[in-house]
């Protein structure tokens, strides 16, 4: 189902997720998406996965791990594939064949997702649990939000800080970022801090828009965007 970029990262952890690739050309595409599969067909795995690679500057790829389950950032391989991953899984798993052939996965447009977290970024991305004190969430054409905020909604300090995914796809990758920037643009919570204006001031830095970016990306210019 094509590939993730997750290389925008804190603490190797991922902040923003995009596909397709724009690091990535046809071949070595084709090179990766063989390894991945013959990795689960060593293993013999049924189900929905990821495989992860790291991809090093001269396009040699290694191995880091396989994720057996749904990810976070399984929206945006929804949004250019038009697949349901969820359904699908459950599909799977209650002994149904899958509803599509690989041969009719076609990649369409571009999607970004960007996770919101109950953090502060200028305070080393300390948790910061509370009360949404007030919610308001972006929309329009190619938005999507996954999330289970509302107003009122306590954020406890006990789980991951994640409270909201925003995800956009448009028909090319310079689209889906000027949309990303409305979306966030849009969101409001209030009554906690949260990653929000980090993700945006990423969505306007020419080296992400470029896409010449890596997962030293944030260790290098996260003081700089925290000053504009």
């Amino acid at each position: 189902l094509g590939e993730r970029d997750c290389s925008i990262q804190r603490r190797r952890q991922k902040l923003v997720e995009e596909s397709p690739s724009k690091a990535l050309t046809p071949t070595l595409r084709e090179e990766m998406g063989r390894a991945a599969v013959a990795a689960a067909a060593a293993a013999g795995y049924v189900g929905a996965g990821t495989v992860e690679f790291v991809l090093a500057p001269d396009g040699s790829f290694y191995f880091i791990e396989m994720n057996t389950r749904i990810q976070v950032e399984h929206p945006v391989t929804e949004l250019v594939t038009g697949v349901d991953l969820v359904k699908e899984q459950l599909r799977v798993a209650a002994g149904l064949p899958l509803s599509f052939a690989q041969e009719s996965i076609e990649v369409s447009g571009h999607a970004i997702e960007c996770r919101i977290n109950a953090e502060d970024p200028e305070r080393n991305f300390l948790p910061c649990p509370g009360t949404t004190a007030f919610l308001h969430l972006p929309g329009g054409p190619g938005v999507r939000v996954d999330t289970a905020l509302y107003t009122g909604c306590e954020v406890p300090p006990y789980y991951d800080s994640l409270v909201a995914k925003v995800l956009v796809h448009a028909p090319t990758r310079l689209e889906a970022i000027r949309r990303m920037r409305r979306a966030l643009e849009e969101l409001i919570i209030e009554g906690y801090p949260t990653n929000t204006s980090l993700a945006h001031l990423i969505m306007h830095d020419a080296e992400f828009v470029r896409g010449q970016y890596d997962t030293g990306y944030l260790d290098r210019n996260l003081e700089k965007l925290l000053e504009l």
